[in-house]
């Protein structure tokens, strides 16, 4: 048990059992339970806005590996010495090491490559996407919060943390720095913000205006993490100071920009079969 009386103490290991060689991970665990949630959500707002299920469902069957592949590929890359040198180290993805970015971008392109290829409206798509990844991220999160793999830098706060397993990833930095952010949990804290105000701008102003919701989130998320990221230790600085994940947040922030000129001078569009819904002096454009 640490000995500061103010940290919370984190007990647990990154396993929780193992099945017929079937290692079971914290990581692993939450980051099912984030597909899952982030599915449903996204699934819950194509009902709402009356986009093709079967569409919907093969567009989250795309994204969700797309997403996988990227998040591991995106973190391999950043620590390429060590994977470089242990290569079947790359596959262990249930024992934690996945980028956030590399996921969203990672789903995003397969899902948005896929959804060209097949004609389905993309705008709307994008936004189902949107409500889908940033519960799946908050959720993720607290995989992170157990696994202790996400270094932070040190803090005095009652709610700094503190891991005393020694089969924590966290374990060593604890023992050094002593109790520290629990810099992922503010980011929890964060999406489900962010999260919230999707929908208040969804079921508000931007109704219909699809798109303008998924770049929103990637605005909102991009700003979040930039900042947040002050507070990690375990990102590879890239130039003047800036780690991978705040160039990748600016990067988006000045690539969404554009689009979001772009999205804003297209005419509403209404839901299928919406036209007589909209707003008075709203113009129903199908499409």
């Amino acid at each position: 048990m640490p000995l500061f009386t103010l940290a919370i103490d984190i007990p647990f290991g990154p396993n929780i059992f193992s099945i017929g060689g079937l290692l079971i991970t914290w990581h692993g665990l939450f980051t099912a339970l984030g597909i899952l949630g982030g599915v449903q959500i996204a699934m819950h707002i194509a009902r709402i806005v009356r986009y093709d299920e079967d569409d919907a469902y093969t567009l989250a069957l795309v994204g969700v590996p797309s997403g996988i592949v990227g998040a591991r590929l995106l973190f391999v890359w950043e620590r390429w010495d060590f994977y470089g040198a242990n290569p079947g180290e790359i596959i262990a993805i249930t024992e934690g090491g996945i980028s956030i970015w590399g996921g969203i971008l990672g789903g995003i392109l397969g899902s948005l490559l896929f959804g060209l290829w097949r004609g389905y409206p993309i705008a709307r798509a994008l936004d189902l996407g949107a409500f889908g990844l940033i519960l799946g991220q908050a959720i993720g999160r607290l995989g992170d919060l157990v696994n202790g793999e996400h270094l932070a830098k040190a803090s005095d706060l009652p709610w700094a943390i503190f891991y005393s397993s020694l089969e924590s990833p966290g374990f060593a930095h604890s023992q050094t720095v002593g109790p520290h952010h629990p810099a992922t949990s503010y980011e929890l804290l964060g999406d489900l913000a962010i999260l919230g105000l999707m929908f208040y701008l969804f079921y508000g102003v931007w109704r219909y205006r699809p798109g303008l919701i998924f770049v929103f989130y990637l605005v909102a998320y991009a700003s979040m993490r930039f900042f947040l990221t002050e507070l990690r230790l375990d990102s590879t600085e890239v130039f003047a100071g800036l780690v991978v994940p705040q160039v990748v947040s600016l990067a988006v922030v000045l690539a969404a920009a554009p689009v979001a000129v772009y999205l804003w001078r297209r005419p509403p569009r209404p839901d299928p079969g919406d036209d007589e819904e909209l707003p008075p002096g709203r113009v129903p454009v199908t499409g």
